[in-house]
């Protein structure tokens, strides 16, 4: 099911008119009606190829000219089910009434759309972007979860679904499914994309993110989408980036055979001239799950005190035995977790400065997917890092044993995101080379 795509050629041959839209929507559109049935990527839709030849038709009167023409022209873009997306209802992966989710478009839709994008569907979401898993299945493997929250956004890309999708990130929910399926996933700083429109989970950590299939793609929707992007920082790097590596309790909480791909990973970047330096970092690890966790239980329940007397059979477990701890954490609690945000943060901070760090790098996942659609897998080894509201971007860097994606997770200061995605582009060039080796062994 998987299919290499580039959204930056792609983006440009639309552009040029190398490419007819017309004729690139119809072969997505029956990639969609091959693919999907089994993925479950998309939520369905009466008429999608019919919309979608119309929002061509528009965008062709609109930019006429190809000089003219804004950078995601034509690309049809998928839209996780907790934005709000003028003409879609909003479900944000529940049964409760679509009624009670209206409001406004997001602005990261119109900003797409102001872009040239146009909108390929709603993409599957768990429920309320908490674990209650939707249907969407991992395109490397059927039989096994594509992560989550953001689970039909990253299916949805790894199988070509669209080049581009739009995610959220609360605990794990961009760079997990990105890792388990094998393609790039990335978070900036929180607040870099503006939150509005949303079905919110929790507002603290509530980050948008978004995937696509390489980290030159990535690094072409940046300045579409986060607020004062610095064009000039994301230029190529004039040295090589120091990297951190979180040990202690962060870094154990990872599988044996994570630990053992990511010295791999780590003694190819070496070799390629990398400077890797170990630190002591997150020695209050459970503390940090714990405080960040249960402020995310309480921000779930003012979200939610609106409708959960009136809809509580409607609810899922999870997702109500979330609902239900967030009811018990008090004030004082919540106001503890909220000032641990920026006490981590700075801290962080000052160990990047003291150390001479650039990028923290770590496993992006406790392991590969696991198999199953019961659950989306654990988002602990992303926990800190949404917590602290850091820039955070997993690239592919090789297959586990049962030959399903891992990720590579690097993380920079806050802020810092066009630092990030200049020095992460010529690390995945080294970590793809061996996926592609692996591939051909597998």
């Amino acid at each position: 099911m998987i299919l290499s795509t580039s959204l930056t050629a792609t983006a440009a041959a639309l552009r040029s008119g190398q490419l007819d839209p017309f004729t690139y929507i119809e072969r997505i559109c029956e990639r969609i009606d091959t693919l999907d049935p089994q993925l479950h990527a998309l939520l369905p839709e009466k008429d999608r190829r019919g919309r979608l030849q119309a929002d061509i038709a528009a965008l062709q009167q609109r930019f006429p000219d190809p000089e003219s023409r804004p950078a995601l022209y034509a690309i049809p873009v998928g839209i996780k089910d907790t934005f709000r997306v003028d003409g879609f209802p909003t479900r944000a992966g529940s049964r409760l009434p679509v009624e009670l989710f209206i409001g406004p478009e997001a602005s990261c839709v119109d900003m797409l759309k102001a872009a040239g994008a146009c909108i390929l569907g709603k993409t599957v979401t768990t429920e309320f972007a908490y674990f209650e898993p939707g249907e969407t299945r991992n395109p490397h493997n059927l039989n096994h979860t594509p992560g989550g929250s953001s689970s039909g956004s990253v299916a949805a890309v790894a199988a070509g679904l669209c080049p581009l999708a739009l995610g959220t990130q609360v605990i794990g929910s961009t760079i997990r499914p990105a890792a388990f399926c094998g393609i790039v996933g990335f978070k900036p700083t929180y607040g870099r994309i503006p939150t509005d429109g949303l079905v919110q989970c929790a507002d603290s950590v509530e980050h948008i993110g978004y995937f696509t299939q390489d980290v030159a793609d990535c690094s072409l929707v940046a300045p579409l989408l986060c607020r004062d992007w610095r064009s000039e920082y994301s230029v190529s790097v004039e040295k090589l980036p120091v990297l951190g590596v979180p040990d202690g309790p962060y870094l154990a909480q990872a599988s044996a055979e994570a630990l053992s791909a990511f010295e791999d990973q780590l003694t190819l970047l070496k070799k390629a001239g990398y400077s890797i330096r170990r630190i002591s970092v997150f020695p209050d690890i459970e503390r940090i799950n714990r405080l960040h966790m249960r402020m995310v239980f309480a921000e779930m329940a003012q979200v939610h005190a609106p409708w959960l007397s009136r809809y509580e059979t409607l609810y899922r477990p999870r997702t109500l035995a979330a609902l239900r701890e967030g009811q018990t954490v008090s004030d004082e609690e919540l106001a503890q977790g909220r000032e641990g945000r920026a006490m981590l943060r700075e801290v962080l901070d000052a160990l990047m400065h003291e150390a001479g760090i650039d990028l923290w790098v770590s496993p992006a996942t406790q392991g590969p997917a696991p198999e199953g659609l019961d659950s989306t897998g654990s988002p602990l080894m992303n926990l800190p890092w949404t917590y602290a509201g850091l820039p955070a971007i997993t690239v592919p860097a090789g297959l586990a044993t049962n030959k399903l994606p891992l990720g590579l997770q690097c993380v920079g200061a806050a802020m810092a995101d066009e630092q990030v995605l200049a020095c992460v582009a010529p690390m995945a060039d080294i970590l793809a080379n061996k996926v592609q080796i692996e591939d051909c062994k597998a």
